[in-house]
C-alpha cells in the first residue's frame, strides 16, 4: 500500500458519495489539513509511525481483511430485505419469559427509531442527562409498584442475567453459611442454566427442588421461585417466602410484569428480591434481544443493588434533579471488590417499557393482562372440552397440557396453522397467551389439538378466571401522576418531545467521551431492526423459521473473525462485561480440561478498566495487579517478577490494546511471550479496537481471546447506556470453551460453558446494525475509519498541547484513538477540577469528555471518525476558551469561588432572575462564544449536588408538589 491516505470505496451509482464518506467526517480537503497539523504527509505515513512495527504484517503494512466488497446503502438494505424474507414469523405461543407485545407507534417511532434518544450516553453527566433518567425514573417506580419492593434498579440485561446477580446479591446478604442456592424445579431452563454457569466459578451450589412441595432439608444462602411458574402454575408463596426466611435465606421471585397487574406481588408475599423482564411491556421479541431485565429490593438491600441505580438530588438552586445514586460501586472505583461486572442498563429498552406504562396507565395495563388472561381460560375449557387434561387450574397466561405420546404432532399441526406452541417431553404441550393473542389463535390451537368437544361438556365461560381469589391483587400500583396523565398521543408526543429536548445526545452535539467511541449511528444501519421479519421472532422458534437472522448471526461470527485474526467468535453476550466473563470462563475451562485446575491468577495491569478485576473474580479467578510506568505502559520487570512468581498457578493476563491510557505500548508482543512461557493466556480487551481495525488483528500478534463491543467500534448505538452486545473472539484452542445454551444447540459449541445470557444469540435484534455498517464500510472503508479516529485524537492533542498537558504519548509523541488531557496541575494551582471544566463544557453545547478514568483528575478525549473538522475544531476552541477563563482566574481577574467554572453550568432559568448575585456577566456565563447565541443549548438544572442524593436515597418519582417553588 502506498503513503496515501486511504480512499473511500466507489459510491454507488447515482449517489455523489459512498457510505465510508458519509459515516467518516473529515473529506480529503479536510483531513489534509489536519494531517498538516500534526506534521504527517498521509494517514498511512501517521499510522506507521504510531503502531509498534512489531504487531502489522511484515513490511509495515496493513492488515488484510477478506470481507464482501463494501455495498452501498440501497443494495445493503436491499440484502438485508432478502435476508429478513428467509425469515417466516408464525404466532409465537412458545412463552418461557417471550411474549409477543405490541409496542405503540408512538413509542416505536419517538424513542426506538429517535436519535435523540438511541445515541445518548450514559448519563454520567446528570445535568444533561434530565429528560432519558426521568424516563428510567418511571422505570423504576413502575417495577417497585409491581413487585412491591420499594427500590428499583434502572434495569439489567435480561431475566436470566438478574437471577444471576440476585444470586450473588443474596450470597453477600445472607448469613447462612452455606454454599447452596435452592432454585425451583419450574424455573425458565435458560435461567436455570445461566445460575448453574455463573454459580460453578463461585462455588456455589445449586441445588434444583420441586417447591411447591416445600424447601428440600439443608441450610441455603437463598432460595429463588418462578411466579407464575414456567408451567403456567401460579401458587402462594408466602409459605416458602416464610420458610426461607426462618432459615436465614434470602427469598428471590421471578415474577412476570404483566401477571403482576393482576396477582399478588411479591413484596407482599415476602419477598426479599424480585427479578423478570419487561420485554412484553411493548419491547418486540428480536429473536432474543435486547430487553430490558430489572430487579428490586427491599430497602435492607439497597445499597448492594447491582448495576445503575437513579436517584432523585437537588442541583445547587435547591431543586429536584436525578442523577445516578451509590456511583462509588462503579467497577472503575472498586475493582475485584465490585458487587458485579455489570457496567451498562438495557436503558433505551426500559425506556420504552417505562413508557408503555406511562402510555396504558394501570387501568390499561389491567386490562391488556385480564384479556391475556380470558383468552388463556379460553383455551383451558376449549382443550378440557375435547377432552385433554391441563394440568394447572390455577394459571395466568401459560398452559400444559397432556397428549399422551403426541406431544411432536400437536406441535406439528400448530406450525402447519402458523402457530408456534413448545413441546414438552412427549406427552405434553405449552401452550403461552400474550397481548396479540385473538380469539382466532385461540381456534387455530384447538383445531392443532384436535378432537370434538363432548357431550355435556361445559361451555367456556368468557367471566370465569382462572387466578386464586386470595392472589388477586387490587389496582394498587401506577398512582404517581405520571402514569395518569398522557392517555391520548398528542399528550405522550409532547412529553417524550420534553424529556428529548432536556440532553444533550449525538443528534446535537459530538460526545468526545474517551473509551466509549461514540461514533455515528447511521439510519440505514438502523432501518432493518424494526422490520416485523426480524424483531418478531422467539428466541427459541425453530431455526427453520429463522434463516435470515441465523445468517446474519453467522455472516458477523466470520467478518468478525476476519477483522481480529481469531478463529471462532460468539455473539451470545449482550453486554461487554458478559463478553469479558465468555472469555475468561473460555480460559478457566481450557485450563480444567488440560488438568490444570490450579491455574486461577490473572494479572492485570493496574491501569485496567474495573469491569476486568470484577469479571475475573465472578471467573473464579485470583486478582494480581501488574503495576504500570511513568509512561502509563505495563512495567515489563514487574510483569515478569508477577509471572515467574505465579508460573503454576498463572491463568491469564487481561490487557487492553491500545492501552487504557490511550497509547499503543510497543511492548504488547513481550507481555504475550512472558505470560505464554509461563502457561497463561493472553486475554485483549477489544474495547479500544477503533485505534486497530484494518492494520492489526489481536488474534495475530499473540492474543488469545477478547470480547469486542460492537455498540462502540461497530454502530450499535449506546442508547443512553444500553443496549450493547459483547460478543467474543477466540482462537482455536478456546473455541470449544464458548457459551453454548440448552434450547439452541447450534448457538455454540456441546463442549462450551454454558449460556452467559438468556437468549441463544444474545440481543440477536440489534446485530443487523452491526452487519449493516462492516456490509457498507468494506475493507477499505474499515481501515479509513481507524485512520481517522486515530488522526482526529492526535489533532486534538497536537492543538490543545499548548494549553493543557497531554499526559500519554508512544512514539514520535503521538496517541491511539483517544488522549488524555491532565487537569491536575491546574487544580493545584487554581482550584479548578477536572468537574468544573466538564460542567463548563455544558455552556458551552458539549458534553464532557471521560472524567478522572483512568487517571484521577483528567479528562480522556476521544474524537471518533465521525466528526467533521468543523465539529473538532468547535471542540478545541471552547477547550481553549475554558483554558482563558483559568488563566483569568490564576491572574485574579475571576475570582476563585465565584467565577464562570465553578458557576456552570448556568441554566436559562438563573440567567434570566431578576437578580444576578455573581462577580461574573450573565453574558460570560451563557454565551462564552459568539456562535452559541444561534444555536445554544439550555441546560435544564444547574450543578446536582451528588453527595446530598446519596445520603438521601430516593429511587422513585417525588411528587409533583416537589417541584414547586
Amino acid at each position: 500500500m502506498s503513503d496515501r491516505t486511504v480512499q473511500h470505496p466507489a459510491p454507488d451509482a447515482g449517489q455523489a458519495f459512498g457510505f465510508a464518506d458519509r459515516h467518516i467526517g473529515p473529506g480529503d480537503a479536510e483531513r489534509g489539513e489536519m494531517l498538516k497539523a500534526v506534521g504527517y504527509s498521509s494517514a498511512a505515513e501517521l499510522m506507521r509511525a504510531a503502531l509498534p512495527a512489531g504487531i502489522l504484517d511484515p513490511g509495515g503494512n496493513p492488515a488484510a481483511l477478506r470481507l464482501p466488497e463494501a455495498a452501498g446503502e440501497q443494495q445493503a438494505l436491499g440484502e438485508l430485505r432478502g435476508l429478513a424474507s428467509r425469515n417466516q414469523v408464525l404466532t409465537s405461543m412458545i412463552g418461557l419469559g417471550y411474549y409477543d407485545t405490541v409496542t405503540p407507534p408512538v413509542i416505536l417511532r419517538n424513542i426506538l427509531e429517535n436519535p435523540a434518544w438511541y445515541t445518548a450516553y450514559t448519563p454520567y453527566q446528570p445535568e444533561i442527562s434530565q429528560g432519558r433518567l426521568e424516563a428510567l425514573l418511571n422505570f423504576q417506580t413502575m417495577v417497585a409498584d409491581l413487585t412491591g419492593l420499594p427500590v428499583a434498579g434502572a434495569s439489567l440485561l435480561d431475566e436470566a442475567t438478574a437471577a444471576a446477580e440476585a444470586m450473588t446479591l443474596a450470597r453477600r446478604a445472607s448469613k447462612a453459611r452455606s454454599s447452596a442456592f435452592v432454585v425451583d424445579a419450574d424455573v425458565f431452563p435458560q435461567t436455570l442454566d445461566v445460575l448453574r454457569t455463573r454459580a460453578e466459578p463461585l462455588g456455589i451450589d445449586i441445588v434444583v427442588a420441586d417447591l411447591s412441595k416445600g424447601l428440600p432439608e439443608g441450610d441455603a444462602f437463598g432460595v429463588l421461585a418462578q411466579y407464575p411458574a414456567a408451567g403456567g402454575a401460579v401458587r402462594d408463596l408466602a409459605p416458602l417466602m416464610a420458610a426461607a426466611r426462618e432459615r436465614g435465606a434470602i427469598a428471590v421471585v421471578a415474577a412476570d410484569i404483566l401477571a403482576l397487574t393482576v396477582l399478588r406481588s411479591p413484596g407482599d408475599m415476602g419477598a426479599d428480591i424480585a427479578v423478570g423482564s419487561t420485554q412484553r411491556f411493548g419491547v418486540p421479541m428480536g429473536f432474543g434481544g435486547p430487553h430490558a431485565g430489572y430487579m428490586s429490593v427491599g430497602t435492607a438491600l439497597q445499597r448492594q443493588l447491582p448495576g445503575r441505580l437513579v436517584g432523585v438530588s437537588k442541583d445547587s438552586a435547591g431543586r429536584p434533579a436525578y442523577r445516578l445514586a451509590l456511583q462509588t460501586r462503579e467497577q472503575h472505583i472498586r475493582r475485584e471488590k465490585a458487587t458485579s461486572n455489570i457496567c451498562t442498563a438495557q436503558v433505551l429498552l426500559a425506556v420504552m417499557a417505562g413508557t408503555y406504562a406511562v402510555y396504558h396507565g394501570p387501568a390499561g395495563l389491567r386490562a391488556i393482562a385480564e384479556r391475556v388472561h380470558a383468552h388463556t381460560v379460553r383455551l383451558a375449557d376449549g382443550l378440557r372440552a375435547r377432552g385433554f387434561t391441563v394440568l394447572h387450574d390455577a394459571f395466568f397466561d401459560t398452559l400444559r397440557v397432556r397428549v399422551p405420546a403426541a406431544a411432536a404432532a400437536t406441535v406439528d399441526n400448530a406450525r402447519r396453522l402458523g402457530v408456534n406452541l413448545l413441546r414438552v417431553g412427549n406427552d405434553t404441550v405449552g401452550i403461552s397467551c400474550d397481548e396479540a393473542t385473538t380469539d382466532a389463535h385461540v381456534d387455530q390451537v384447538l383445531e392443532a389439538f384436535g378432537g370434538s368437544v363432548r357431550p355435556g361438556a361445559a361451555a367456556s365461560g368468557a367471566d370465569t378466571s382462572a387466578l386464586p381469589a386470595d392472589l388477586r391483587r387490587d389496582i394498587d400500583y401506577l398512582d404517581h401522576p405520571v402514569f395518569n396523565t398522557h392517555r391520548s398521543e398528542t399528550s405522550l408526543l409532547r412529553y417524550l418531545r420534553r424529556l428529548a429536548d432536556k440532553d444533550l445526545a449525538l443528534d446535537r452535539t459530538m460526545i468526545p467521551l474517551g473509551s466509549c467511541t461514540m461514533k455515528l449511528n447511521a439510519t440505514a444501519e438502523m432501518e432493518a431492526i424494526t422490520w416485523p421479519e426480524f424483531a418478531g421472532l422467539h428466541p427459541l422458534a425453530p431455526l427453520d423459521q429463522a434463516a435470515g437472522s441465523v445468517q446474519i448471526v453467522r455472516d458477523l461470527e466470520g467478518w468478525l473473525a476476519e477483522v481480529t485474526g481469531y478463529d471462532a467468535v460468539s455473539l451470545q453476550p449482550n453486554a461487554g462485561s458478559q463478553g469479558e466473563l465468555a472469555g475468561l470462563l473460555a480460559i478457566r475451562g481450557y485450563h480444567r480440561h488440560n488438568g490444570e485446575t490450579g491455574r486461577d491468577v490473572c494479572l492485570i495491569p493496574s491501569s485496567a478498566h474495573g469491569t476486568n478485576a470484577a469479571s475475573a473474580v465472578m471467573a473464579g479467578m485470583r486478582v494480581v495487579v501488574v503495576a504500570c510506568d511513568d509512561g502509563g505502559n505495563v512495567d515489563l520487570a514487574d510483569l515478569a517478577a508477577k509471572c515467574e512468581k505465579h508460573r503454576d498457578s498463572l491463568a491469564a493476563i487481561m490487557v487492553t490494546y491500545p492501552s487504557t491510557h490511550g497509547v499503543y505500548e510497543d511492548t504488547i508482543t513481550e507481555v504475550c511471550r512472558l505470560v505464554h512461557e509461563s502457561g497463561g493466556q493472553v486475554y485483549v480487551d477489544g474495547a479500544n479496537l477503533n485505534a486497530l481495525l484494518g492494520w492489526a488483528k489481536p488474534g495475530a500478534f499473540g492474543a488469545d481471546v477478547s470480547h469486542l463491543n460492537l455498540h462502540k467500534t461497530f454502530c450499535i448505538p449506546h442508547g443512553g447506556g444500553g443496549p450493547g452486545v459483547g460478543p467474543v473472539a477466540v482462537r482455536e484452542h478456546l473455541s470449544g470453551f464458548l457459551p453454548n445454551h440448552p434450547g439452541q444447540p447450534e448457538a455454540g459449541p456441546y463442549t462450551g460453558v454454558g449460556p452467559v445470557s438468556a437468549a441463544p444469540f444474545g440481543s440477536a435484534g440489534i446485530l443487523p446494525i452491526s452487519w449493516a455498517y462492516i456490509r457498507m464500510m468494506g475493507e477499505e472503508g474499515l481501515r479509513s475509519a481507524t485512520e481517522m479516529a486515530v488522526l482526529g485524537a492526535n489533532y486534538i492533542a497536537k492543538r490543545l498541547s499548548g494549553h493543557y498537558p497531554v499526559l500519554y504519548t508512544g512514539a514520535g509523541g503521538l496517541v491511539a484513538h483517544e488522549c488524555i488531557i491532565d487537569i491536575r496541575q491546574i487544580a493545584k494551582q487554581t482550584g479548578i477540577t477536572n468537574e468544573d471544566v466538564a460542567k463548563r463544557l455544558i455552556d458551552y453545547g458539549f458534553h464532557a469528555p471521560t472524567m478522572s478514568f483512568p487517571v484521577a483528575g483528567t479528562l480522556m478525549v476521544e474524537p471518533t471518525e465521525s466528526e467533521d473538522l468543523a465539529e473538532l475544531d468547535r471542540f478545541i476552541d471552547a477547550m481553549i476558551a475554558i483554558k482563558g477563563e483559568i488563566d483569568r482566574v490564576a491572574d485574579g481577574g475571576y475570582d476563585p469561588a465565584d467565577n464562570p467554572l465553578k458557576g456552570a453550568p448556568h441554566t436559562a432559568e438563573a440567567l434570566t432572575a431578576d437578580t444576578w448575585d455573581h462577580a461574573y456577566t450573565r453574558s460570560e456565563a451563557g454565551y462564552p462564544v459568539p456562535e452559541l447565541r444561534q444555536t445554544k443549548y439550555w441546560v435544564p438544572v444547574s450543578r446536582i449536588d451528588q453527595a446530598f442524593g446519596d445520603r438521601n436515597l430516593v429511587c422513585s418519582c417525588p411528587p409533583p408538589e416537589a417541584f414547586e417553588e
